[in-house]
């Protein structure tokens, strides 16, 4: 049998990103420093290695920018006038999450191990080499770019661990999670929580008769005709082969008895 011998990209949660996935010069670089010989130069610069920047001359000039538009990399002088680089430096990353790369002149009064310990990327010293520059920037671009696709990876796997694959409901063992917290708050403030449990009715058989694909079908419908019903605050999970189970907090009895009803009278509907 002849097989193709090109490699397969991975796909879902585990899959690395692609090196054609992690191009960089689509980010928005913004340049800041007081020397407006500086930063003109080096926004040129970024624009011929077709970065789509902004320039600023000082602190306060950087942060209307970064409250307005979204930044990726702040390129700054650590000397600036109001507030300087490390201060801003901090404020970008704990604020606005963007990397952040200094520069200064003063070499002998700033090492490099003191400053990307306090909130910076990366660390150049003046004059810039502008090959260096070119360089450092894609490194650091491209490191916030693989951090973000394992952290979408990790959010990814974290809601599989909780859901059920085929009806996108939760699954058992979240429902035992979710149900310990519930009942916790339930006895600790006196507010009453409700708890369905439903199970489909000759769902064997059908399966039997039509074949395991369709009874799918029928699962995966059943868990939409479900979340229909529900207010924001509830849970619905598949707790077992045809079984559900929904959480109510803050429901009665007979409050849960009227949207237990509601969900049997839309499952009779498909």
């Amino acid at each position: 049998m002849d097989q193709d011998p090109s490699p397969k990209k991975p796909t879902g949660p585990w899959a690395c990103p692609h090196e054609a996935d992690l191009n960089t010069t689509d980010a928005n670089i913004l340049v800041v420093d007081d020397d407006a010989a500086v930063t003109d130069t080096l926004r040129d610069y970024l624009l011929r290695e077709g970065y789509r920047t902004r320039g600023a001359y000082d602190s306060p000039d950087a942060l209307q920018i970064l409250e307005s538009e979204p930044v990726d990399l702040v390129l700054t002088d650590i000397v600036l006038p109001s507030m300087d680089g490390l201060a801003l430096a901090e404020k970008v990353r704990t604020r606005y999450g963007a990397d952040v790369m200094l520069m200064t002149g003063y070499s002998s009064e700033y090492r490099y191990e003191q400053v990307v310990e306090k909130w910076a990327s990366d660390f150049l010293v003046k004059p810039v080499q502008l090959e260096e520059l070119r360089l450092r920037v894609r490194r650091v671009l491209r490191e916030r770019r693989l951090l973000a696709a394992y952290e979408e990876s990790l959010a990814e796997c974290r809601r599989l661990a909780v859901t059920d694959g085929l009806t996108g409901l939760y699954n058992s063992r979240h429902f035992y999670r979710i149900l310990d917290t519930e009942i916790h708050r339930s006895l600790r403030y006196g507010h009453p929580l409700s708890l369905l449990l439903a199970d489909l009715d000759r769902f064997k058989a059908f399966n039997d008769r039509f074949g395991h694909i369709e009874g799918d079908r029928v699962l995966s419908r059943v868990a939409d005709a479900i979340r229909s019903c529900l207010r924001r605050m509830d849970t619905a999970f598949r707790y077992g082969g045809e079984e559900f189970t929904v959480l109510l907090p803050e429901t009665a009895v007979a409050d849960a008895a009227i949207v237990a009803e509601r969900i049997r009278a839309a499952i009779g509907k498909l």
